[in-house]
């Protein structure tokens, strides 16, 4: 039993995931709870990876963000356990790790993220921080001219859209550098607008961004298959291309004993608690909300956070989990910022515009806890001369 220094019982918190949700989950209980709860934090990996720069990491302009996730969880106060949560009794408030061990909780927090699978049949897809596979060699044609034409696309469902345009602007600006302007650029989304998510007005000023740019745009089309150099699309006739390139299929990682639909992702209420369980909470990619960002992320953290510790006392009143969507678009040139109100009621709130919309920090993500922790870790990293904790936004040079 965890207690305080004058004998309190302390609630013992269990993390399952300690990514971008996770560690801003345990970073904002520890600030509201304070003393009140003792956190554990679990997580097969050893390292957190900073997952907003990949795009500019698979074109050489930018590392990623990679930290000891000992160090991080030290920084929270919370005690690292190097191992997944497989299943829950929640009748017992029981876990079981993949080790077979067994911890008791009071609470638990969900923060187990989304798997990705493979996107579209025949296509590259890009995984990611780190991804050095085929997307490197497609990269390595098309700054030599050996592509007429890519097409960079993604599947419908559950998924951030930011990325693909990111993908193709960066495209845009390497065949800029090699003095290449024979190439198509083409971008084929699902979606009714770019980036609409955000609003009409960020997706219309993304369109012309587009278009200045010379990226041909097919909206409203859903990619099918890849082959024999034509990709198959609904609605439509095919697409000759030599290359295409999509983003991943993503599937939630649930926990053995927690409902979920057929994807895989767990439905929650306005408070981030698991529908029809009791104590047990959950934020992130692995949730059923459709949009999956870094900084939807912490804010359902955040919204968790506030839940939990007013149950606690201390006369702390929990808001209901109100989305924000920021954004940081990095064109290959300058960037652009996003702003957006997905669930409506606030007007046309939307923004798209070569300054920041409010605060924004180095980052991409822009987290009440976790973003101020990794200034000062970069700082720090900086002047102890160890590059692979600092990270730089990917420029056109």
């Amino acid at each position: 039993m965890a207690t305080d220094g004058r004998g309190n019982y302390k609630q013992k918190v269990l993390i399952a995931g300690a990514g971008v949700a996770g560690i801003e989950a345990a970073l904002a209980l520890r600030d509201l709870a304070g003393e009140q709860v003792a956190l554990h934090l679990f997580d097969p990996r050893l390292e957190f990876v900073y997952r907003p720069f990949a795009v500019g990491e698979a074109y050489g302009a930018v590392r990623a963000f990679r930290y000891d996730l000992e160090r991080l969880s030290d920084h929270c106060d919370a005690s690292f356990h190097p191992n997944g949560i497989v299943s829950v009794d929640t009748k017992r408030r029981l876990v079981v790790t993949r080790d077979g061990n067994q911890h008791l909780y009071d609470l638990l927090i969900l923060a187990t993220g989304a798997r990705m699978l493979w996107g579209v049949p025949g296509t590259v897809t890009f995984w990611g921080a780190a991804d050095e596979g085929q997307v490197g060699e497609v990269l390595e044609d098309l700054r030599a001219g050996r592509l007429r034409h890519i097409v960079f696309t993604m599947p419908g469902g559950h998924s951030w859209t930011l990325p693909l345009y990111e993908l193709a602007l960066r495209a845009i600006t390497e065949l800029d550098k090699v003095g290449i302007d024979a190439t198509r650029v083409t971008i084929v989304t699902p979606e009714d607008l770019p980036l609409g998510v955000f609003g009409r007005r960020v997706g219309e000023q993304m369109s012309a961004l587009l278009t200045e740019r010379g990226i041909e745009m097919l909206a409203g089309t859903h990619p099918m298959r890849f082959e024999d150099g034509s990709l198959r699309v609904v609605p439509g006739e095919r697409i000759s291309a030599d290359a295409v390139v999509s983003l991943p299929r993503l599937e939630g990682r649930p926990v053995g004993g927690v409902p979920h639909d057929d994807s895989g992702f767990i439905g929650v209420d306005e408070h981030g608690g698991v529908i029809g369980l009791e104590g047990v909470y959950a934020v992130g990619d692995v949730t059923t909300f459709p949009f999956k960002q870094g900084a939807i992320s912490t804010q359902q953290a955040d919204a968790v956070a506030e839940t939990i510790a007013a149950v606690m006392g201390g006369g702390l009143q929990a808001q209901p989990f109100d989305p924000i969507l920021r954004a940081v678009l990095w064109t290959g040139h300058e960037p652009r910022y996003l702003y957006g109100r997905p669930t409506g009621g606030h007007g046309e709130a939307s923004s798209f515009s070569e300054q920041p919309y409010g605060p924004l920090r180095s980052g991409k993500v822009t987290a009440r806890y976790l973003s101020p922790l990794v200034d000062s870790l970069s700082a720090e990293s900086e002047s102890n001369g160890t590059p692979h904790l600092a990270a730089r936004a990917p420029s056109a040079s």
